[in-house]
């Protein structure tokens, strides 16, 4: 099992870099970016909640039929993934402002992907990881210092989607330059704390589902990053470029 469990992280490790490269000329239709060639357009609220969901649900279903559900260090790591997955499943799409409309296929690629994902963490920390690899695991520091990155790109994503969405009234569809936070640094604030969330993740899973996972999140937002800087430059001109900000990492890129 174990065997094929690498193999299956090796091809999502592939698929990563291909879809990366795919991105660089190709825009992820849905958001500021939307473009019904991806599908028939359905509420970006039902959107988020068809794609987001079904990574919860089935790393709850692992994590419940796992003999290790009550072991604390796979307990912390379910808490931690699942934090991020009930916030962006049931309570984001809900505060989100406007009738924007996502396509139909990005939810349905969002959807396989999530799922996809569950198999690789909840696979790693619910069965696969050798028996009494966490058992010690508060005595050793990746648990402590992965956990704290990802609190704080949990806070850096949950505070730029708080200012995104403060930018605009109910009923408003024109868009605005977000400013505050980690918008002084990047473009896409909220995807850098994503990042850093998963980074975290990785660190205190210790697994390389994780870094396959960090992997995925960059090929994902790195280009829509990209591509969401090129949108303000061309929208906003000299307002928005004189700002001099990069595009998903502070400083770097």
């Amino acid at each position: 099992m174990l065997e094929q469990y690498d193999t299956f992280l090796a091809i999502m490790a592939v698929i990563a870099v291909v879809v990366f490269v795919a991105l660089q000329f190709v825009e992820a239709g849905y958001g500021y970016l939307f473009n019904p060639k991806f599908g028939r357009p359905i509420s970006n609220k039902v959107g988020w909640v068809l794609m987001e969901s079904p990574v919860f649900i089935a790393m709850t279903l692992l994590w419940w039929c796992s003999e290790r559900r009550f072991e604390a260090a796979p307990l912390v790591l379910f808490l931690l993934f699942q934090s991020h997955y009930f916030h962006r499943s049931f309570i984001f799409p809900l505060r989100l402002r406007g009738n924007s409309k996502m396509p139909l296929g990005i939810v349905a690629m969002g959807m396989l992907f999530n799922t996809l994902n569950a198999l690789m963490q909840g696979g790693w920390i619910f069965y696969l990881a050798p028996e009494g690899f966490y058992a010690d695991w508060f005595s050793k520091p990746y648990i402590y210092l992965g956990g704290a990155i990802f609190l704080l790109g949990m806070a850096i994503n949950l505070h730029s989607d708080h200012i995104i969405r403060s930018l605009r009234k109910e009923g408003d569809t024109r868009h605005y330059i977000p400013y505050g936070g980690m918008f002084r640094y990047v473009s896409s604030a909220n995807y850098f704390g994503e990042l850093t969330e998963w980074i975290g993740f990785a660190i205190a899973s210790w697994s390389w589902a994780g870094v396959v996972f960090v992997l995925w999140t960059f090929a994902n937002l790195a280009p829509r990053a990209a591509s969401l800087r090129r949108r303000y430059a061309a929208e906003f001109g000299e307002e928005f470029t004189r700002l001099n900000r990069k595009r998903i990492l502070p400083f770097i890129y």
